[in-house]
């Protein structure tokens, strides 16, 4: 199987990681979307859109390079943050949820590209996105962040009701425009035709080995 990305497939990755960089810093547009510390941000849906037009492989490889470039010191996390310290911080679980988003969302419409799945998809996606950031967020605070008083699990959770509504109004968009796309432009681009010689050649090495 080819393992080596095309210059066409790079770009278009590139082109998600600085979407992910503009939903990031919406916040900077409107600074009082932020609820127990936690930025309410477009990432979520550039991450399932990422996930749903690019692919697993590639949705997830291009969530891997915003997190990469961002612990390497670029200003592209939420409010312009960036720098390995972010690693401790207790809302970088969303931000490595982003990877498991996008693979876990392309790879379930992978297998089926009906209306229905584009939409489970993106919600499944969503799904991933708060389980991981929202446990991360809980066992930062308890283990080496300092807690808000009388922190528990369930105010953590609590945290995650006020942006809910809106990410899964965003997810279900998501799903949709990423379908509308797939049918229309999708489905006949060249990013399509590469996926598909890359795996029709996994296919024959399989039958070959």
């Amino acid at each position: 199987m080819k393992k080596n990305l095309s210059t066409f497939e790079l770009t278009i990755a590139g082109m998600f990681v600085a979407l992910m960089c503009i939903g990031a810093n919406i916040t900077s547009i409107v600074p009082f979307m932020v609820v127990g510390g936690v930025p309410i941000t477009l990432q979520t849906f550039f991450a399932i859109l990422a996930g749903a037009i690019l692919g697993s492989r590639l949705g997830a490889i291009s969530m891997l390079v915003y997190s990469f470039i961002g612990l390497a010191g670029a200003p592209v996390f939420a409010k312009f943050g960036g720098g390995v310290s972010h690693f401790l911080s207790p809302t970088f679980g969303f931000i490595i949820s982003f990877i498991f988003t996008a693979y876990i969302t392309g790879k379930l419409i992978e297998r089926n590209k009906s209306v229905s799945i584009y939409i489970i998809a993106a919600l499944v996606g969503m799904t991933v996105n708060y389980l991981f950031g929202t446990n991360w967020m809980f066992f930062a605070y308890k283990l080496w962040a300092s807690a808000p008083d009388g922190f528990t699990y369930q105010m953590a959770w609590l945290w995650m009701i006020p942006p809910l509504p809106k990410d899964i109004i965003l997810a279900v968009c998501a799903g949709l425009m990423a379908y509308r796309l797939e049918k229309r432009v999708l489905s006949r681009s060249q990013l399509r035709k590469l996926q598909s010689t890359n795996l029709n050649g996994g296919v024959k090495n399989e039958k070959l080995g």
